[in-house]
């Protein structure tokens, strides 16, 4: 599964106002039931706190990874978080977030929720793609920078 296409416009939301990891998760699952029309926020705050718990998704420099299963959703699903302030979130560095994607799979899609995190590290690997994407006003322009960074992936795969 392509990124651009589970981080489309309508599933990112820049400006997050959360201060800290909870608020956070609250904000964007308040944000994807808004944006999908699904009524599965409780559910959504379930599968992320139950993964947090193992160790926190705030994986490197002002980013988070947020994720979670559940049978509440039938497809693997996804909302893109923009700080820009920055949020407490406890993660492996002790720097504040300013990036969550938030991603979320049915029990059955364990596979293809591994290989969309493995994408999105691949992608975090280039340190040019946090700057452009915290750079932008704009949820279109966010995912035309998830789609440029991803065709430049896939050239070289």
């Amino acid at each position: 599964m392509v990124l651009s296409e589970l981080f489309k416009p309508e599933f990112i939301k820049i400006g997050l106002e959360a201060e800290d990891k909870d608020e956070a998760f609250e904000e964007l699952a308040d944000a994807f039931c808004q944006a999908s029309r699904l009524n599965i926020r409780e559910e959504i705050l379930e599968a992320i706190r139950e993964r947090e718990r193992k160790m926190s998704t705030g994986i490197q420099k002002g980013i988070a990874i947020p994720h979670g299963k559940t049978s509440a959703v039938d497809r693997v699903s996804a909302f893109l978080g923009v700080s820009r302030r920055g949020i407490d979130y406890d993660a492996l560095d002790g720097e504040p977030v300013y990036l969550l994607f938030m991603i979320i799979a049915p029990q059955t899609e364990i596979e293809k929720h591994l290989r969309i995190l493995k994408r999105l590290a691949e992608l975090l690997q280039n340190p040019q793609f946090f700057t452009d994407l915290a750079a932008q006003n704009d949820p279109a322009a966010v995912n035309g920078i998830i789609r440029k960074y991803e065709s430049i992936l896939t050239a070289l795969d």
